[in-house]
């Protein structure tokens, strides 16, 4: 039986929404974050050598990278949907928009909100440097939304899913202002509609305010 592991606030609601997505059966198992430290209480971090969210269990399978989980559940439990095949004219802007999620996007809001958390000062040539990267990053989102309704063009993929997460949920810990980006807003407004994400939502951090705006 495929158990997600979900961590509240976490990139598995990648995870969860995915599984909701295809419409599979999944078990899920949700963990609550230390209300002190914010971070995974240590049975959570027990399950994977990494010590992090998200992780999913599949018999003896034990796996972790929110990418990897993703790609693996829809090899094996989607029959390829939500991913583009080779063949496809969009083939490539799936695969460039697919790791851009955690390659450039995550990882600079993650860099960004330790550096503000080390209370530099507002001239520290790397906290410069860095908020120029994620607004480079929300700059390349904003003109892809634009022209296109979903990141890998006029289809839903997992692109979008891997994505999601940065653009709402992540803004909890690295605060970002989508006031001057208006075709992310529509962007994430047709996200939000999607039923599979309202129930994933729900199901994994119920009651939790969305940030679709």
């Amino acid at each position: 039986m495929l158990t997600v592991h979900h961590l509240g606030k976490s990139q598995s609601e990648r995870i969860v929404w995915l599984c909701e997505e295809l419409g599979i059966p999944y078990e899920l198992k949700h963990t609550v974050r230390d209300p002190k430290t914010m971070l995974a209480p240590a049975d959570y971090k027990a399950l994977h050598p990494i010590g992090s969210a998200p992780v999913i269990t599949d018999g003896d399978l034990v796996l972790a990278e929110s990418g990897a989980i993703v790609e693996y559940i829809i090899a094996k439990y989607g029959d390829g949907r939500l991913a583009l095949p080779a063949s496809h004219p969009d083939f490539a802007q799936f695969l460039y928009w697919f790791h851009f999620a955690n390659g450039t996007l995550q990882a600079s809001m993650g860099r960004l909100m330790i550096l503000n958390r080390l209370k530099l000062t507002p001239d520290n040539p790397m906290l410069i440097a860095t908020k120029a990267r994620v607004d480079r990053a929300f700059d390349l989102i904003e003109a892809r939304t634009r022209e296109a309704d979903y990141l890998a063009g006029k289809e839903f993929t997992a692109a979008d899913i891997m994505t999601g997460f940065s653009l709402t949920t992540m803004r909890y810990f690295q605060p970002y202002d989508l006031g001057r980006r208006p075709n992310i807003l529509k962007y994430l407004a047709r996200i939000g509609a999607r039923p599979a994400y309202r129930r994933a939502m729900e199901k994994g951090d119920p009651g939790m305010a969305l940030l679709l705006t």
